[in-house]
This record gives structure tokens, sequence and C-alpha cells, in this order.
């Protein structure tokens, strides 16, 4: 079997581009819109709908293997690639990574995603949103040319064992956060309920205004017999705002006490609780807080986002102990496989690994997204694409029950012949 050709096609993302630098600097809410000038290079206003760009790869076999090259809702910040504009690479696509891909063997996925990494037409690397859409077809040719599953494929690459039960999944609320957590608490949602705390109007100007969200959701888990969730909430390095410059590092521990106590008795992960404007500084500030929790008896994890974007990110962090959890946000690594090595670097260490991503991606990169995160054994999977949660969780968790279906009955098929 043999790849015979690519084709690219501009689609939609699930959700929207945001400049993250206007937003935070105060753009006003103007319906679902934000009014002002964006701040962001790239950005033509603060907000903009999402775009992707669905690759084929045709095989010789007649069958069709599918990625989405998709980027990440705030683009462009926090050290990420700049905004993925879909026409302007589909002419990247069918021409330098076609005449790299052609007539290889679709088997053979890690050489075909190492040609494509090491790809840099016009003498620049293709853009992450690229690497990750031709990865994830590059993945899914794999799998039938093998006749196995994406998460088999990858498993067997990285010599993992692969989770025998669903990742637990975790739901992002957008900001119906309280509408939304309630479609969570029906449904039993693993991992709740993301917030999008990403104004201090909306943490509150002293923080009360988290406290008392959680105080809420503890209350409204408490009705449901049986059900033990973890809170897992994302302020957008707020807490940095609240508190500091300087950073007082006082004042933060009393207040991840205040969020432990209201968040009670349930696990609670904050993620992004500063944005420290580089890698360096912001794995000293997370390791600093880190510490400075567990010295005061304070259990709360912390979770990795801003500046944690590549697979060296994710190593340099994972090394420095500077997070107890740390988002593996695909688009933002290029191609898939390096999201799946991102999981695995947390292999024998005290931080765990969250593979998470974006609500701007697409139904075909987030089923992708489910295999890594069952081949991996990751800690917990986002629920995406979109904030609308249902969607995205319909999407993230039938891909894997019916896996680990598919490769339950492979096994048991497998053991009826060597009897």
């Amino acid at each position: 079997m043999r790849i015979e050709a690519v084709r690219a096609v501009p689609t939609v993302a699930g959700f929207f581009f945001d400049d993250q630098r206007a937003i935070k600097a105060g753009a006003e809410r103007e319906g679902f819109d934000y009014r002002g000038s964006p701040r962001t290079p790239g950005f033509r206003r603060v907000r903009e709908a999402g775009e992707a760009l669905s690759v084929e790869l045709e095989l010789s076999s007649g069958e069709v293997a599918v990625g989405d090259c998709a980027a990440v809702q705030y683009s462009g910040a926090g050290g990420r690639d700049p905004l993925f504009r879909a026409r302007e690479y589909r002419s990247r696509v069918e021409g330098a990574v076609a005449e790299a891909l052609v007539g290889r063997d679709p088997g053979a996925f890690a050489d075909n995603a190492a040609v494509v990494e090491g790809l840099e037409p016009d003498g620049d690397r293709l853009h992450t949103a690229v690497r990750y859409g031709v990865s994830q077809a590059l993945l899914d040719a794999a799998a039938r040319a093998t006749g196995t599953t994406m998460t088999d494929v990858l498993a067997r690459g990285y010599d993992a064992d692969p989770a025998a039960e669903a990742i637990p999944v975790f739901g992002q609320s957008g900001d119906e956060r309280r509408a939304n957590a309630e479609k969570m608490l029906l449904k039993r949602v693993p991992v709740l309920p993301h917030g999008l705390f990403n104004s201090v109007e909306k943490v509150g100007e002293a923080g009360g205004e988290l406290v008392s969200y959680l105080a809420w959701l503890a209350e409204r888990a408490d009705r449901i017999d049986g059900y033990e969730p973890r809170f897992h909430v994302d302020v957008y390095g707020l807490l940095g705002v609240l508190f500091g410059p300087p950073y007082d590092r006082p004042a933060v521990t009393d207040y991840f006490a205040d969020l432990r106590e209201a968040a009670a008795p349930y696990p609670l992960q904050i993620e992004g609780p500063m944005d420290e404007g580089g890698r360096r500084e912001q794995i000293r500030a997370m390791a600093e807080l880190r510490e400075g929790l567990r010295d005061a008896g304070v259990g709360v994890g912390i979770v990795a986002d801003e500046w944690c974007n590549t697979l060296d990110d994710v190593r340099a962090f994972v090394e420095a102990g500077a997070a107890d959890l740390v988002q593996v946000k695909t688009p933002d690594l290029g191609g898939i496989h390096r999201s799946a090595e991102a999981v695995l670097a947390c292999r024998g260490t005290d931080t765990r690994a969250y593979l998470g991503g974006t609500c701007n991606e697409t139904d075909v990169s987030a089923r992708a997204c489910a295999h890594v995160a069952l081949a991996t054994d990751a800690a917990q999977v986002l629920a995406k694409p979109g904030m609308g949660f249902d969607e995205g969780f319909l999407i993230v968790t039938n891909e894997m029950r019916r896996t680990l279906a598919r490769r339950e009955a492979a096994g048991r098929a497998e053991v009826a012949a060597d009897d």
C-alpha cells in the first residue's frame, strides 16, 4: 500500500480565535462579540471565526485517511505560533507536504511523521497547526494500513501499555459556567468545569467570585449520590494580576486555602495561576507556588498552561517540578506524536499529564486525541471541540468506548486463534 495523493480542504473549527491580550487588557463584551482593537499580530478583530484545514490522504487501497489542521483559541499568545489562516496554508499542504509523502508506505507512521516535522519550505518549519493535522491523517493511514486502531499504532510505536478503561474526560463550560456545569453534573463527568475565568470581573476583584462559584459547584455535586468528580478551573494567569506584582506569596497561599475550603470535599486543580511572560520566569513562579502550597498543607494542584506549549516546554516543567499537572496543548506541539511523547514524559514523575487542546479544534482532531489519551494512559483528556460541552463530551467519550470495545474484541479473537 502507498500514499497516492494529498488534498487539503479549508473547513471550519469548533469555536473562535480570541485575542487574549486584548481581552486581558479589558476588551468590552458586546453580546457574544468583543468591542475594541486587537493587540495580537495577525488578528483583524478581537474575536474571529475559527478556521481548520482538512487533510486527506488517498491510499492505493482506495481508502482515504483524514486529519484536521487546527490551532488554539488563543493563538499567538504565550509563545505560540501566529494566527492560523487555513487558505494561506492550503498550498503548503498540497505542495511541499504532498511532494514529501506521495509514494510512501502509510504503515510507517513514525517515519512519515518525522518527515513532515522536518519540512522547512521557504526556510521555515510548517505551522504547528499544519503538522498537527497532517500527522493525524498519517496516524489514521497507519491504522488503516495495519488493520488496527490509532491507539495500537501509537502504543506499539512507543512501547506503551494502553489504558484498559476510558480516560477521565474533562468538560469545559465556556461562559455558561453554571448551566453547562449542571449538564456535567447530570452526566457525571469525571473532571469539570474549566469555567473560563479569563477576566478580573469573572474571578472577582479579590477573587471572591471564584470562591463563591466553587462553593456552589460543590453544593450541587453533593446532591448526586456516589459521584466523586475532580474540580478543575482555568484562571488564565489572573491570580498573578490580583496578587501582584510583586508576587505576594502569603496572600496567594491564603487564597488557595479559601479555594480549597470552598471546593471541599472534591479534589481541586487550578490551571494557569499566573503568566510571567516567559518560560523560565513561569517555571520559577509555578515551582515557588507549588512549594508554598505544599509547605502550607494546602491541597490544591496547579496546572501548567501558559509557556508550556512544546514538547521541550513540557519536559522543562516536569523536570523542574513546576506543576502537579501539565496540559499537553495538542495543536501547539505540532505532530500528534509529539503529544504522545509529552504525556509519556510524565511517566515515573510526580507530575501527571492532561491531554488537552482547545475548543477551537474539530471532531476529527478530537477523535485522534482520544486515541493518544488511551495509548499513553493520560490522567485526563479534554472534551472538545466547542464550548457547548455536550458535543465534545460525546465525541471524545464515544471514540474511547468504541476503541476499547474493538481492542477487546481483537484480543478475544487472538486468544481464540491461539487455541
